[in-house]
């Protein structure tokens, strides 16, 4: 739609733009015939981006449910550093800590495990960086048998490098990331 000096710029594919729509006055003149509706599309694409980010997060807790340590090591930066349960305060960093975990924990586990990330919540830094924190709810089955649920409360640093996230960063606090059966 074309006005008299203005323009009309609207497109209709999410209703997250209508919340990013912006009035643009020209320095010159300021009056309803002189303005111009522009439409950011920005927010669709971070919308998109913190999904890609939710998405490699559940790839990368799939890989631990099921002791993949090739899967793991291929989403993770080979510095990564860590605060979590396992490691009683101190920093981790390098995959050498995790790996142990994986080869006589999480590889000879048969018993099913489910994760649900609840809650996550993105923020986007730029365009190659991003945070993800969530509750990790897991479900799994006990040493006896039983059903059982932990929780541990996560936040990662995300990392794209040649157009691949890489999780650099993360701090777990609450129960150990993998059930101990």
């Amino acid at each position: 739609m074309k006005g008299r000096k203005g323009t009309l710029v609207f497109y209709s594919l999410f209703p997250v733009l209508i919340r990013s729509l912006f009035l643009c006055l020209p320095s010159s003149e300021v009056g309803f015939s002189s303005f111009t509706i522009c439409v950011c599309l920005s927010p669709v694409r971070s919308v998109a981006r913190k999904q890609e980010i939710i998405k490699i997060t559940e790839q990368l807790i799939e890989a631990i449910n099921n002791g993949d340590f090739d899967a793991y090591t291929r989403i993770c930066d080979p510095g990564l550093t860590s605060f979590e349960p396992e490691a009683l305060g101190n920093l981790v960093e390098g995959m050498d800590f995790h790996k142990f975990y994986f080869e006589n924990l999480l590889s000879k586990n048969s018993k099913p495990v489910h994760t649900t990330l609840l809650n996550p919540h993105v923020h986007l830094i730029g365009e190659d960086a991003a945070c993800i924190a969530y509750i990790r709810l897991t479900q799994f089955v006990d040493s006896t048998g039983l059903p059982r649920s932990s929780q541990s409360e996560e936040t990662r640093v995300w990392h794209r490098r040649d157009g691949k996230w890489l999780n650099v960063h993360f701090h777990c606090s609450g129960a150990p990331a993998a059930p101990l059966q």
